[in-house]
């Protein structure tokens, strides 16, 4: 958690009007019931978070939230420190991120938004609002009941002349035909997803072979319905500062973060209720997605681990005892005789 930093903390940059917005139903949205605005605002965070979250506090509903844009507009910190600033946000009850499905059948969709709120609020909280959010996204539409036709009143049809013939209109040239042209054989959008990774990043640079071997795996997550925004983002979230093997990298990270499959609907009734639409929280560290209550603090149980302690989680006691018997059992075949 963060501890108390009385040391006044560097102000905030004001917003540029040229600040990008996300797509449409994308980016920040500001959580109900905020407090108003003052100068003691975030004055128990660190100095780094206190400027990272002065900043998020003015942008507008639907600003971008990546971590990319936000390294664009604070100069003062690189992509890793905003990474490590948003998870510490997160952590004091500042922000969720989640993630949740729109549309139905092959209209489905994933909307990433992040969830802000000024006033530090607890797990308990969170779970509550995301409860609430979700449930609202469940709830059908109502339709607007169709117009009814206003019955026309019969009458005595009036005697009129009959009309002139009207002349035959010219007949318009007739352009000449247009042949459909064939576009040319291009890359999937996962392919140019995965060779675009080292054009922003060196250290994320794959071969034509890398490319190829990877796009199936890439290809799983567009199918789901993720953007290829979504996807390079998640790829290149919190990078090590030096990738040995960047194809083995990627891929370990497009199996382990795999996002879930949506329910196919394209076969329901039209008497069956709207599709549930699900919303589930993603970790500030890692992006692995799950329920609201199963991600405290916003955080995944191996990143919580790793943030409460410091350092990487323990090891598993049942490994450490057998451990400690195969050991015993080198000890007894090692005694002389």
């Amino acid at each position: 958690m963060a501890t108390q930093h009385l040391s006044s903390a560097l102000p905030a940059p004001a917003v540029s009007a040229a600040y990008p917005m996300a797509k449409p139903g994308y980016g920040k949205r500001s959580a109900p019931g905020e407090q108003a605005r003052t100068r003691d605002d975030f004055a128990l965070l660190p100095t780094r978070e206190r400027y990272v979250a002065g900043f998020v506090d003015h942008l507008p509903d639907g600003a971008a939230m990546s971590v990319k844009q936000l390294a664009k507009q604070l100069p003062l910190y690189g992509q890793q420190a905003i990474s490590t600033a948003l998870k510490a946000l997160s952590v004091a009850g500042h922000l969720r991120r989640v993630r949740c499905s729109v549309g139905a059948g092959d209209e489905s969709r994933w909307v990433f938004r992040t969830f802000w709120s000024r006033t530090a609020r607890d797990n308990e909280w969170w779970n509550t609002y995301l409860a609430t959010e979700n449930a609202s996204r469940t709830t059908a539409p109502v339709k607007p009941p169709a117009p009814t036709a206003v019955p026309q009143q019969r009458t005595a049809p009036e005697a009129t002349p009959d009309p002139a013939p009207a002349p035959a209109p010219a007949t318009p040239p007739t352009a000449p035909p247009t042949v459909p042209t064939t576009p040319p054989a291009a890359f999937s959008p996962a392919y140019l997803a995965l060779a675009q990774l080292g054009r922003n990043d060196h250290r994320l640079g794959l071969s034509a072979d890398d490319c190829t071997t990877l796009e199936p795996l890439a290809a799983q997550w567009l199918d789901r319905g993720v953007t290829t925004d979504y996807l390079t983002s998640t790829l290149t979230a919190g990078l090590p500062a030096q990738i040995d093997s960047p194809a083995g990298l990627l891929r370990r990270r497009l199996i382990d973060k795999l996002p879930p499959r949506l329910p196919d609907t394209t076969s329901t009734a039209p008497n069956t209720p709207a599709p549930t639409h699900r919303l589930l929280v993603e970790c500030t560290d890692c992006g692995r997605p799950g329920p609201p209550e199963a991600l405290p603090d916003g955080l995944c149980r191996p990143c919580h681990t790793v943030h409460s302690a410091g350092g990487p989680p323990s090891p598993d006691p049942t490994q450490i005892a057998a451990v400690k018997a195969h050991m015993a059992n080198l000890r007894d075949l090692l005694k002389p005789v």
